[in-house]
Order: structure tokens, then sequence, then C-alpha cells
């Protein structure tokens, strides 16, 4: 869990904290010296880094070889520069890591709610953010390659949070019950009716 004051302080103000907590729940990692290097798809095992300056060390090693992510939201290194010894270590500074990765991942959901038509439906966001986040991971998206593509720019409005979706589910099945116990009110009005036409019916007869 990320704490609501690094949110608040760091995170890209676009987006919504519960949307940020989503996005870092998604790609990211617990660990802000988290370093991920994959080279051809395949994952290559790197020493856990005890300090900033290792996690710097191992970045500046294989950036420009192979694909490697950063940090809280797992940032890819490398994205605009063009020497390792240019990465700063901010990479690895929580704060930074997570104001660098949520602008970037608003980004890529922009140029995804682009793609979509940018569809003014709540209902719509949470496919475009499963999209984004697997456009985070592999780096393109229907042939784009999301981190080096012209910002579309404009309002991510229609977040869904998943608070919204928790009431909503609450609403509906506070409200079915009810309905059954209804029906069921009915039914049993129904079935007593019918008992008692039958008794005095057979009752009535000598």
């Amino acid at each position: 869990m990320l704490d609501d004051a690094l949110i608040k302080e760091c995170a890209d103000p676009s987006l919504k904290p519960a949307i940020v907590e989503q996005f870092v729940a998604a790609a990211g990692s617990d660990d802000p010296l988290a370093v991920t290097v994959k080279s051809g798809g395949r994952l290559i095992l790197v020493p856990k880094a005890a300090s900033a300056e290792e996690a710097m060390a191992i970045v500046r090693q294989y950036a420009g070889q192979a694909v490697v992510r950063v940090g809280l939201t797992q940032f890819p290194a490398g994205v605009g520069v063009k020497e390792p010894a240019d990465l700063k270590p901010d990479l690895v500074d929580p704060c930074q890591n997570l104001r660098k990765g949520t602008a970037m991942f608003a980004k890529v959901l922009r140029i995804i709610a682009k793609w979509y038509g940018n569809p003014k439906s709540k209902d719509v966001f949470p496919q475009i953010f499963e999209d984004a986040v697997y456009a985070w991971k592999t780096g393109e998206f229907e042939g784009v390659s999301v981190f080096q593509a012209e910002d579309p720019g404009g309002a991510l409005g229609n977040q869904k949070e998943p608070q919204a979706d928790k009431s909503e589910a609450d609403t509906v099945n506070a409200g079915a019950p009810l309905q059954t116990e209804a029906e069921s009110l009915d039914e049993k009005k129904i079935g007593t009716a019918g008992i008692r036409v039958d008794l005095s019916r057979i009752g009535g007869q000598p």
C-alpha cells in the first residue's frame, strides 16, 4: 500500500489517488530500490539492491542493452536518455519515481483513451486502465511505442475508482434481497389464499 501523503505530494495530479494505487499494485513494486531487467522477453536475475547506489549501478549496467524497470512504478529507465551515465539517482527516490511514473502512465492512459475515441462513459475506464497496464508492462499498444509516443493531451475525466464499484455492488445487493422478499411474500399470500379457498370448499361439502 502506498502512503496517502506520498501520493498527494508526488503523484501526477491528473490521476485520482485510487487510480495511482491501482497502477502501482498492478504494474509497480513495493520496493523503491527494485530493479527488473528483461532481455528478449526473459527475466535476468540481478542482485537485490540494498542502497540507491547499488540500484543505480545495476540500472547503468544494463541500460541500453536490456529493458530495465526501476522503483515503485517500475519506471522504464533509459526513456529519453542517450547515455547510461545520464541516468539520475532520482529514479530510485520514491517521490521522484512516483512523479515520473504516474506522469508517464497518465500519458499512456491518454494514448489509449484516444485510441478508444475518448469515451465519456466511466464504464469504459476499467478496460482503458487494463490496456494501459499491459502497455506499461510491454512498452507497446497497437504497434505504438507508448513511452516514446507523443502525449495527445487532454484531461482524464472518466476515471472510475474502485470504491465506486464497491458502493454500486452494495446498492445492488441491498436491493436484491428486498425484491426477493417482496416476491416471496406475494407467493405466501397467494399460497395461503389458495389453501383457504380449498379448505372452505372441503368444509362446505356435506
